[in-house]
């Protein structure tokens, strides 16, 4: 069993690496505390084939494996934290479900903008009464001629503020069999897309409204019953969410390391303390052992190319986890310069907390995998007669 990279894919990673070098180390610190998507950036990675790694050719994608888009966002991620986000954007997420189920007329309308980092696209997918619980779903589309007509409300989207198309779940009726997905364009009569708000991380995101909103019923990406579809999908957007989790704890913990290597206190460097060598020496476990199963579940695909449910979870708790606990101290051992702005580690640390979050919590996560290890499935909603009790 080779735990090495091949060489095509270390040439790869090592071809990134002098892009980010060159083109994103200057300016990193800056691009972290600004709220906007990074559209110049995602234009100059579109121009080095860095956005739709995994898309076929034919549609304007690179062909290459889930396995480089996990290389591509580490390389870029160790440079500039923010500028990740423009790779995930360009090969996880909504793009990528798009990307699979969308009809050619819909990927000749809207993946050439996409691909060029001229455009990026929003997932509307949590609502204010469904979280965890997707299927819960209050937005609907009813069919009215040759329209859909949209009601409801979305929130937590990421890139909303600035996406020009969103790839939104919708009731088309009354049962968690008839959950499908739409695509809205951004000033669509009926759509409003609110205010700024912001994480903790400094992300921002705004609710999204549909009221009477009508879209061609070619806007449709898959009609009732695509839940299940999309869903089996969705782990390769957790496959990129570990991967950016784990990126950005092991950038602050280059960071921590370098301070640690200068700088002297009561007459010592700070790794001649015995204490912080054990705390690296954790902060390395943790980061190593996470990168080993993040690389299992983008290596072992399925004959659809998805990577495998029970490794695609236990690698993003591990990620999720590792990547924040680094990240945290990484902050402790920079002290006052770790906790300020003008070092990216503070940065990371908020990040990598979101991740815990989204894509599916660290405990939803975790419910999946004692559902693989007990072969059975646990239901977690209240049934219908202990609600009436």
């Amino acid at each position: 069993m080779d735990f090495r990279l091949s060489p095509e894919q270390q040439l790869f990673a090592d071809s990134v690496a002098r892009f980010a070098r060159d083109r994103l180390q200057e300016g990193a610190l800056k691009r972290a505390h600004d709220p906007g998507f990074p559209f110049e950036i995602a234009q100059d990675m579109s121009r080095q084939g860095l956005l739709g790694i995994t898309m076929p050719e034919e549609d304007g994608g690179q062909g290459g494996s889930l396995m480089d888009a996990v290389l591509a966002i580490e390389q870029v991620a160790l440079v500039c934290p923010r500028s990740a986000d423009a790779i995930q954007a360009g090969n996880f997420g909504p793009i990528r479900t798009f990307s699979q189920f969308a009809s050619q007329e819909q990927k000749q309308r809207f993946l050439p903008d996409l691909l060029a980092g001229r455009s990026v696209i929003s997932l509307g997918m949590s609502e204010p009464e469904a979280g965890s619980a997707a299927t819960e779903l209050k937005t609907t589309a009813r069919r009215d001629g040759g329209s859909y007509v949209l009601n409801g409300t979305k929130v937590f989207s990421t890139h909303s503020p600035d996406a020009s198309l969103f790839l939104v779940y919708v009731q088309f009726g009354r049962s968690t069999a008839d959950i499908g997905s739409v695509l809205v364009e951004r000033g669509t009569p009926g759509f409003t897309v609110g205010p700024p708000s912001s994480f903790m991380s400094g992300e921002q995101w705004s609710q999204l409204y549909f009221e009477d909103c009508r879209i061609p019923a070619e806007n449709v990406l898959l009609g009732p019953g695509g839940f299940k579809k999309q869903m089996s999908g969705f782990n390769v957007e957790r496959i990129g969410n570990s991967s950016r989790a784990l990126a950005l704890g092991r950038h602050a913990f280059n960071l921590a390391r370098d301070y640690a290597s200068v700088r002297r206190q009561f007459g010592k460097l700070l790794c001649e303390f015995q204490g912080l060598q054990w705390k690296f020496a954790d902060m390395a476990l943790k980061l190593e052992s996470a990168q080993l199963l993040l690389y299992r579940a983008a290596s072992n695909l399925d004959e659809r190319g998805l990577p495998d449910v029970y490794e695609t979870v236990i690698a993003k708790v591990a990620c999720n986890q590792a990547g924040f606990d680094v990240a945290n101290e990484a902050v402790q051992v920079m002290g006052g310069l770790g906790y300020s702005q003008e070092s990216l580690a503070e940065y990371c640390m908020r990040r990598t907390r979101g991740w815990m979050i989204a894509g599916g919590s660290i405990e939803l996560m975790k419910n999946r995998m004692a559902e693989h290890l007990f072969d059975r499935r646990f239901e977690q909603r209240t049934s219908h007669a202990q609600a009436a009790e």
